[in-house]
C-alpha cells in the first residue's frame, strides 16, 4: 500500500482542526498539512454553536475575573495553569476572527457587544447574533483555503494511528467515496474530532460525534481524562435534542414551572429580579447559574411533580418553560431570532407569544483524550484540541461560550507545538506505515465483509448503550446505577463482536461507518461509566446521590482512564493550582 506523507496530520476539519491548520501555515507556510475530515469541513459540529465565544474585551472585566469565573464554574478541578494560559490568549483569537471576517455584533458606538453568559459575573461573550459558530467556521473555513500547502482529505474516515519506533506517524483512515483505505503519514498528528454525546440517547450533538478522537488516542494507549464529568445543558427542545441557546437567559428568557413559578430562586442561585425592572440587568438573575446547578434544579423540580408533562412523538415527557415573551419581537429578532425559528420549526410555538417548552440535554464532555498544556498526550507524535481534548480547563462543569474560545486557542497552541515535534522528528518509517495501513484493510474485509451474519444489530447494540448511560450515568448517580450499567457496557462490548453488516458494498457505505462509530461510542462509554464508578464524590456535572459532598482531600485530583483487555484502569493525576485555592461554589451574590 503506498503511503501519502505530510508534515503534519489534523483529523477533524471543524473549528480546532482549522484554527490548527492556520497556525500551522502562519507558523511556516511550507510545511505540508493533511485535514482529514469524515465530513465537509462546514458540516462539522462547530456550525451549530449558537450563543458566543467568551473572551475578555471590556473595561470592566480581566483576565483574572475570566480566571477565577472559569476554575470556581469548573468546581476547581481545572488545572489553572492551563486556565491562564487560555484567558491570555483569548482576545487575541477573538480579535483575529474578526480580522479573518466574522461579523461579531456591534454596540451603536462601533465596539464589540458583548452578553452575559451562565456562571460568569461580568458580560464577556462576544456574539454573531445567535449563529456564532455558522459565523465562526465559515471565517477559519474561507481563511485556511489562502494557505496553499493544506490538503483537505473530505469524506475520509480515519481508522487507526499508526505507530513506529514508540511514536505516532500517521493515520489509517477509509475513503468513503472509494471504500478504499488508504495510510497517510505525518511525522506529527493532532486529533480535533470532537466530543461523543451519542453515547447518551437526547442530546444536542450530530450524529457524527461519535467520540471517533477519544476512541483512536484510547486504542493506542493514550488515557482519557476526568470523562466523568458530562455536561447537560439546561435547556434541549423535547424530542428533539436541539438546543435552545443560553443566548436566551443571556437577554433576559426566565425559566418558571407549572406554576409559573421561578423555582431557581429556591436552589441556591439568588433571588428573582424584575425582568421589566430596567434598574436590574438581567445579566444578576439566577438563570444564569452553570448549566449543572441549573439541569439538577430541573430534576428536583422533577422529583417535587412541578415540571410540565407534554406529548411527543417519543411520547410523554417532562418539561419545564423558558419564557422570553417580555423581550418582546423586536429584542428577540435582533439578539435571538433563531432561536424563535428552531421554536416554531421543531416546537410548533411562536417564543414572542408563548414559552418554549425545555429540559436538560446531554450537550458536552468536559473530558477527553488527556494533554498538557500545549495539546501533546502521553504518546509522542501525538497531539490533540477541542472538545475531543481535556486540556483540563473546564475541569468538572464548563461555562457557557468558553468552548468555542477553546477550539481558537488550543487549536493554535497544539499546532505550534506539534510544528516543533515534526521538526525535531523529521523520518517516518513509510514501509511500517503502510504495512500497518495494509492489516487494518485486511481486518476491515475479515469483521464486517467475510464475517458471518451475527444475531446482534447495531440498532439495538446501540439502543441498550443509549438507555444503560442516561438511566445508570445521568444527572444524579449511585453505586447501584453506575455498577449497572459498567456490567452492561461490559456485556455489550462482548455482544458488538456479533455485530454484522448487511451492505457490502464499497461507495459511501455508511452501515460499515455506523458499526465502528459504534466501536468508538462502546470505548468512551466505557470511560465516562468506570470513571463514574471510581469518583466517589459529587463535584460539577458528577453527582453522586451516596456521596452528596465534594471531597477535596481524596478527589481534588483528574481521574485517567487507561484501555485494557478487560476493564479500565482509573488511575488519578494531581490538579494544578496556582493561585486560587479550593473554595465553595457560589452564585447569585452580585460583585
Amino acid at each position: 500500500m503506498d503511503l501519502q506523507s505530510h508534515d503534519i496530520l489534523i483529523v477533524g476539519g471543524g473549528g480546532a482542526g482549522l484554527r490548527a491548520a492556520i497556525a500551522i501555515g502562519e507558523e511556516n507556510p511550507r510545511l505540508s498539512v493533511g485535514v482529514i475530515s469524515k465530513v465537509y469541513p462546514m458540516r462539522s459540529h462547530t456550525v451549530s454553536a449558537e450563543g458566543g465565544a467568551a473572551a475578555v474585551i471590556k473595561p470592566n472585566d480581566s483576565l483574572d475575573d475570566h480566571a477565577k469565573d472559569t476554575i470556581a464554574g469548573g468546581d476547581w478541578l481545572p488545572d489553572q495553569d492551563a486556565v491562564w494560559a487560555f484567558v491570555s490568549e483569548a482576545p487575541k483569537e477573538m480579535v483575529l476572527l474578526e480580522h479573518w471576517g466574522c461579523p461579531w455584533n456591534r454596540e451603536p458606538d462601533g465596539s464589540v457587544a458583548v452578553r452575559p453568559f451562565g456562571g460568569m459575573q461580568n458580560e464577556r461573550t462576544w456574539f454573531a447574533a445567535d449563529k456564532t459558530g455558522f459565523h465562526m467556521l465559515h471565517a477559519l473555513f474561507q481563511t485556511s483555503l489562502k494557505y496553499n500547502n493544506v490538503t483537505r482529505y473530505d469524506e475520509w474516515f480515519a481508522l487507526k494511528l499508526l505507530q513506529d519506533d514508540g511514536r505516532v506517524q500517521g493515520v489509517a483512515a477509509l475513503e468513503l467515496r472509494t471504500g478504499a483505505i488508504r495510510a497517510l503519514g505525518g511525522k506529527a498528528t493532532i486529533l480535533c474530532t470532537g466530543g461523543a454525546g451519542r453515547i447518551f440517547p437526547f442530546t444536542t450533538n450530530a450524529a457524527i460525534k461519535s467520540g471517533d478522537g477519544m476512541a483512536l488516542a484510547y486504542r493506542a494507549g493514550v488515557p482519557m481524562k476526568d470523562m466523568e464529568f458530562v455536561q447537560y445543558h439546561p435547556t434541549g427542545l423535547p424530542g428533539t435534542g436541539i438546543l435552545i441557546t443560553e443566548a436566551a437567559r443571556g437577554e433576559g428568557g426566565i425559566l418558571v414551572n407549572k406554576d409559573g413559578y421561578r423555582y431557581l430562586q429556591d436552589y441556591n442561585l439568588g433571588q428573582p429580579l424584575d425582568v421589566h425592572d430596567p434598574k436590574h440587568p438581567q445579566k444578576k438573575t439566577m438563570e444564569l447559574g452553570p448549566r449543572d446547578r441549573l439541569s439538577q434544579a430541573f430534576m428536583k423540580e422533577l422529583d417535587k411533580g412541578k415540571t410540565v408533562k407534554l406529548e411527543t412523538a417519543a411520547g410523554v415527557v417532562d418539561v419545564v418553560h423558558l419564557d422570553v415573551r417580555h423581550l418582546g419581537e423586536k429584542k428577540i429578532m435582533k439578539k435571538i431570532p433563531f432561536v424563535r425559528e428552531l421554536a416554531k420549526n421543531y416546537a410548533g410555538i411562536d417564543p414572542v407569544h408563548q414559552p418554549i417548552p425545555v429540559r436538560p440535554v446531554v450537550h458536552y464532555m468536559m473530558g477527553g483524550v488527556s494533554t498538557d498544556i500545549d495539546g501533546a498526550t502521553s504518546v509522542p507524535g501525538l497531539f490533540a484540541a477541542g472538545e475531543c481534548a481535556c486540556v483540563s480547563i473546564n475541569g468538572a462543569n464548563r461555562l457557557g461560550s468558553n468552548s468555542l474560545t477553546e477550539l481558537l486557542v488550543f487549536g493554535a497552541r497544539s499546532a505550534r507545538s506539534a510544528v516543533k515535534f515534526a521538526a525535531d522528528h523529521p523520518n517516518i518509517n513509510a514501509a511500517a506505515l503502510s504495512g500497518q495501513a495494509a492489516d487494518e484493510q485486511r481486518a476491515i474485509v475479515q469483521r464486517w465483509f467475510q464475517g458471518g451474519g451475527g444475531k446482534e444489530t447495531l440498532a439495538g447494540i446501540r439502543l441498550e448503550m443509549n438507555t444503560t448511560m442516561e438511566t445508570g450515568c445521568g444527572i444524579y448517580r449511585t453505586e447501584a446505577s453506575l455498577q449497572t450499567t459498567c456490567n452492561k457496557l461490559r456485556e455489550l462490548k462482548e455482544r458488538f463482536k456479533q455485530v454484522s453488516i448487511s451492505d457490502k458494498s464499497n461507495s459511501f457505505n455508511t452501515e460499515l461507518t455506523t458499526a465502528i462509530e459504534l466501536g468508538y461510542l462502546l470505548d468512551a462509554a466505557e470511560a465516562v461509566a468506570f470513571s463514574a464508578l471510581a469518583r466517589k464524590e459529587s463535584r460539577g456535572s458528577h453527582q453522586r446521590v451516596d456521596f452528596p459532598a465534594r471531597n477535596d482531600q481524596e478527589y481534588l485530583r483528574h481521574s485517567l482512564a487507561f484501555r485494557t483487555d478487560g476493564d479500565p484502569r482509573i488511575e488519578y493525576k494531581d490538579v494544578v493550582i496556582t493561585k486560587w485555592p479550593p473554595a465553595e461554589r457560589v452564585y447569585g451574590q452580585t460583585k
